[in-house]
């Protein structure tokens, strides 16, 4: 997206939606992955004869979106029920559904400081303090808070209708079904992904109850400074699920970035983490729930892995990163099934 065009669209489009004036002093662009655009921008606004500078970050996507994101008018509803609950996370600010004006919808949150690169939040010595002393139990606290969020209290029914609602005795045979679905529309065989779905299907879980899930709630989602956590980040896959898989995703090896020990996100222990989240949730975590949607999160992202690799080799979004991403697929396979492995000799 070409910063130039984009400048005087956007003044043009505030200015009529705020109905005051308004000019981007600053614009560039943030990184945002293989799905999503990100763009830093700094914008004067005159109001009632008084001038403001707003620090925002517009949201939007980039190509094609995975098929299991949510939509921009969703994300962006959701970002308001974390918000809501109390939730440490950027205030969102406007919604725009019209894709006329960039091209795609978008939308602005407050932007907030802090750094969310792996790297940074597991190896930098800046952050050492705020490892030994207060990363987990933020952490632990503000998921806690999103997982009071119950399908009872959204009123939006477009948002109701993409969360899809679920019941606790169905959830986990559901997840399955939709990762089958996805597996066969792949070109090529997974038989460890097979495998590990019968093996989900066969051992499934009861679940204590459906709650907000971030669905991508790990390291480098969140925004860190040597003074704790600026914010939690990227609704994109959030859904009605377990507790569990939020916990269980965020302690997946593949998030550790080097730190195999720190199995929480490689900053952290899971007893720490466990214990912080029942002092605010006064939910017992389950161990064998939590490894259970371990096993269930590698196949996903195994899946997802393989889906990025394919819009690369199709041709449809040609790309370096979505081709790397795809040689990690065997690396979800293996933990996967050395997880089984465990589960099974643990019994």
């Amino acid at each position: 997206m070409d910063l130039k065009e984009l400048t005087p669209k956007l003044e043009n489009h505030l200015s009529l939606r705020w109905d005051s004036p308004v000019s981007i002093q600053e614009i560039h662009h943030l990184s945002g992955g293989a799905c999503q655009d990100n763009f830093s921008i700094k914008m004067k606004l005159d109001e009632n004869g008084m001038s403001s500078e707003r620090n925002i970050v517009l949201r939007t996507d980039k190509g094609a979106s995975l098929l299991s994101s949510l939509s921009k008018r969703d994300e962006f509803k959701v970002a308001e029920l974390a918000f809501r609950a109390g939730v440490k996370t950027p205030e969102p600010i406007l919604l725009e559904e019209n894709d006329s004006i960039l091209g795609s919808p978008f939308y602005l949150m407050e932007k907030i400081s802090g750094r969310a690169t792996g790297r940074y939040i597991v190896k930098d010595s800046e952050l050492n303090n705020y490892r030994k002393n207060g990363m987990v139990s933020d952490l632990a606290k503000n998921l806690a808070l999103l997982h009071t969020v119950s399908q009872e209290s959204v009123n939006d029914s477009l948002l109701k209708e993409k969360l899809k609602i679920t019941t606790t005795s169905s959830y986990a045979l559901q997840c399955i079904k939709d990762l089958e679905k996805t597996l066969d529309e792949l070109p090529e065989p997974h038989p460890a992904i097979e495998m590990s779905l019968n093996w989900l299907a066969k051992n499934k879980p009861e679940v204590d109850a459906i709650v907000l899930v971030h669905g991508d709630f790990r390291t480098g989602n969140f925004m860190i400074t040597k003074d704790g956590l600026q914010g939690i980040l990227d609704y994109e896959f959030a859904h009605w699920g377990d507790r569990h898989e939020d916990i269980a995703w965020l302690c997946m090896r593949d998030w550790r970035f080097g730190k195999l020990n720190k199995e929480v996100g490689g900053f952290g222990d899971r007893p720490d983490f466990y214990k912080a989240y029942e002092d605010v949730s006064k939910i017992k975590v389950d161990f064998k729930k939590v490894t259970y949607w371990e096993i269930m999160g590698n196949i996903r992202w195994a899946i997802g892995s393989a889906q990025q690799a394919e819009r690369h080799l199709s041709g449809k979004d040609k790309g370096i990163e979505l081709a790397a991403i795809g040689r990690r697929t065997a690396e979800m396979e293996w933990e996967a099934m050395r997880l089984i492995e465990e589960m099974e000799n643990a019994v």
